[in-house]
């Protein structure tokens, strides 16, 4: 009975001295690795009280301390429903502002970060770089879209992406305020540390011509594995397609999705990318080029291009371009091709009308089996082009799912 009595004094003693432990460490690790040894203990006040805090929702506008949310941390790991995303929105309040970035040290080991509508700035990301540096090979995906972090904080965020030890795949920094200036230190860091990002979103940023040139040098490198890049409303011309042009002819084979919607590439950037796509090794499967000032010519080189290497482009996105009939029906020329594999299909706002609805419906007629979306949308069709087009779209040898006219 002694031994008993003693052998549970020693735990009590040891389940103290631990959670002392937590509430003093500074590393997210070693405090879940101690939560590990509370649970084989049988231990489990502080993650019970962590749970029904999950459960009620009040996590939000509790003040937790620092041990409280090594257990969050802890709980988040060691849940059955494991998080796709952890967005720090759902855990700390909107009057917890202040709270949030040093929250994230505890939660760094959850791997996906969501910072949306945070009010991080460039000093906030001073902040949270520091957190990142000093363990920045758990975080896998980063999202600061719509923050006004600019040039310095991309400056500071480049010195964690090109830490050998940084594993981080997926960077949003969509409407972030960042320049030509920001894009230099971002692929000064890429090209230092290129094997791991796979997801670059840079939309709406005032790169220019002279930031995708520099971006162009990293996705040349042949170590460079990034699969998806959105660039849209960037303030692109011809000028950068050709030096984006350059670098995906060198390094055809990673990049999966390219978007660069809303930038003025005119025909001569759209004929410069054509030339990419042909190339056998080229992968892309989704290319978004939404106004962009394309016409009939830029179609033409497009076609072409498509023609030469059919089988890999699965979502193609021309809207509010001015193809009109001749641009549609070269891209009905490739639709028509049995090796063609497009999948989805926009051309809203483009100038078509019913001749170009007929060399679609004769395209798809000759190759039913791959269109699932055709929007044609804001054209100028007439009864008879849209009688063609939804005969398709209701016939069950073809495979037209959606059809918005």
């Amino acid at each position: 009975m002694k031994q008993k009595r003693s052998r549970s004094d020693s735990n009590e003693k040891t389940v103290e001295y631990i959670k002392t432990r937590i509430r003093f460490i500074n590393s997210p690790e070693k405090s879940i690795n101690l939560f590990h040894c509370l649970n084989e203990l049988g231990d489990h006040s502080l993650v019970e009280e962590i749970q029904q805090y999950l459960k009620s929702g009040t996590i939000k506008e509790a003040k937790l301390s620092s041990s409280q949310w090594s257990a969050v941390g802890f709980v988040l790991l060691t849940s059955e429903n494991k998080l796709d995303t952890f967005d720090i929105n759902e855990f700390v309040g909107v009057n917890n502002k202040a709270e949030k970035l040093n929250v994230l040290q505890y939660l760094l080991p959850v791997i996906k970060v969501h910072l949306s509508d945070c009010g991080v700035t460039d000093k906030g990301c001073a902040a949270l770089t520091s957190v990142l540096r000093s363990n920045p090979s758990q975080l896998r995906d980063l999202d600061l879209n719509n923050k006004a972090i600019r040039d310095s904080g991309v400056k500071l965020l480049s010195v964690v992406l090109e830490d050998p030890r940084c594993k981080l795949e997926t960077l949003w920094l969509s409407d972030c305020g960042v320049t030509d200036e920001g894009c230099a230190a971002l692929s000064s860091a890429l090209r230092s540390n290129p094997s791991h990002l796979r997801e670059l979103d840079l939309s709406e940023n005032k790169l220019e011509d002279s930031g995708v040139t520099l971006l162009s040098a990293v996705l040349e490198d042949p170590h460079c594995k990034l699969e998806k890049l959105w660039l849209r409303d960037c303030g692109v011309t011809d000028e950068g397609c050709s030096a984006l042009s350059s670098a995906l002819r060198s390094n055809p084979s990673h990049l999966r999705e390219l978007s660069l919607s809303l930038n003025k590439l005119e025909d001569p950037g759209v004929t410069l990318l054509s030339a990419v796509l042909e190339d056998p090794h080229c992968k892309l499967e989704t290319l978004r080029l939404r106004d962009c000032g394309v016409t009939d010519e830029g179609c033409a080189a497009l076609s072409s291009a498509l023609r030469s290497n059919p089988s890999h482009l699965r979502e193609l996105s021309l809207s509010l371009n001015k193809l009109e009939d001749p641009g549609v029906t070269l891209l009905s020329a490739v639709l028509e091709d049995p090796h063609c594999k497009l999948e989805e299909l926009w051309l809203y706002d483009c100038g078509v009308t019913d001749e170009g609805c007929a060399a679609l419906s004769s395209a798809l007629r000759s190759n039913p089996s791959h269109l699932r979306d055709l929007d044609l949308s804001g054209n100028k069709l007439g009864d008879s082009g849209v009688k063609l087009l939804s005969d398709l779209k209701n016939d069950p040898h073809y495979k037209l799912e959606t059809f918005d006219y």
